[in-house]
């Protein structure tokens, strides 16, 4: 026979109903009656009935995650991979499934969320990216649906959930700590400038240049996707500058060891020729040659609290929506270096 309610309850000298809430994790129970039934149920092998939860709740215990691209490219960069280990973690505490969406295109994305909705596979939906011109988030809104976003949104109406990094101010100090290392010509390569994340990084980058009396030269900023093709159109276009950078901030350390590859190429050295600085912390930043100075952006952080203020927005309808910042700090490794004679 299977274990029930009653029986966790007995045992744990408790009442079924304090089972029950412990089941929804309720903040009317402590957290130690939750560790002492949670142990029970494990002793005593107690699964959850979720077809029996799902009828009487109509709740799917599903959320959507809808990725910045296609799942088998995104995934190609470990900041995302750290992104859902957040979300994953929250929903097994919380015993939710996830839902990826698969297209291949942006229109093959916005169909499978919309797939998500109208079918009713998810509760709610975490989206990773805010992007200009975005089908998927007017949708939600349009529909009423619960979501939230990690990244700032653009011009979308009304009150919206996000988690997100200060990433203006990130990218000034990633910057200002150039300049502080007598860096004066600093260059900028971003991933896709529809992205928020992008503009906001380009902006706090421009701060930081007219703070110090610098100005901005459209030709020390460029723009990449994540393949090398794009890493070596780059990194020609600035060695062809008669007065290239002598450092460079960029915006994903995936996108910042194809430029650290195709400069090697060039017999280009890293730090002693060109420093250079990213964002994201993620694996690849300690393991390459060299190890690179990046900003940690918390990416687990990032997604667990997004998915842990969405699942507390599907189980508390009077929650009031808020945002969350995220703090950032610099990690200096050796793909930076001070310059001792400043020029230019």
């Amino acid at each position: 026979m299977s274990v029930t309610i009653k029986d966790v309850a007995k045992k744990a000298n408790v009442a079924p109903s304090t089972v029950s809430r412990v089941i929804s994790d309720s903040s009317r129970i402590s957290e130690k009656t939750k560790r002492k039934v949670r142990k029970v149920m494990e002793e005593m092998g107690y699964h959850l009935n979720i077809n029996g939860r799902v009828l009487v709740r109509q709740s799917t215990q599903t959320i959507g995650i809808v990725m910045k691209n296609s799942s088998s490219h995104s995934l190609h960069n470990p900041f995302f991979f750290e992104v859902l280990r957040g979300i994953s973690n929250v929903c097994h505490e919380h015993q939710y499934s996830i839902n990826l969406t698969t297209g291949d295109s942006e229109e093959a994305i916005f169909q499978d969320v919309v797939h998500m909705v109208q079918g009713k596979r998810v509760d709610g939906i975490v989206v990773l990216y805010s992007k200009e011109d975005d089908k998927v988030v007017p949708y939600l809104q349009e529909q009423n649906f619960p979501f939230v976003m990690i990244g700032k949104p653009l011009l979308y109406s009304g009150n919206i959930m996000y988690v997100d990094n200060d990433n203006v101010q990130a990218s000034k100090e990633v910057t200002d700590f150039l300049f502080q290392r007598g860096h004066r010509n600093i260059g900028f390569v971003g991933g896709d400038f529809h992205f928020e994340v992008t503009n906001a990084r380009l902006s706090g980058y421009q701060l930081s240049l007219m703070e110090h009396g610098r100005e901005k030269r459209e030709e020390w900023i460029k723009h990449m996707e994540l393949d090398n093709q794009d890493a070596n159109k780059v990194v020609a276009e600035l060695l062809d500058l008669p007065n290239r950078p002598s450092a460079l901030v960029i915006t994903d350390d995936y996108q910042a060891l194809s430029i650290m590859q195709a400069l090697q190429s060039k017999g280009i050295t890293v730090p002693d020729d060109i420093s250079i600085v990213c964002f994201n912390d993620t694996i690849i930043s300690k393991l390459s040659n060299p190890s690179m100075t990046t900003v940690d952006t918390q990416s687990y952080q990032l997604g667990y609290a997004s998915a842990s203020s969405l699942i507390e927005l599907l189980t508390n309808e009077e929650m009031m929506k808020r945002s969350i910042i995220i703090p950032t700090n610099i990690i200096e490794r050796d793909s930076s270096t001070r310059l001792n004679n400043p020029v230019g």
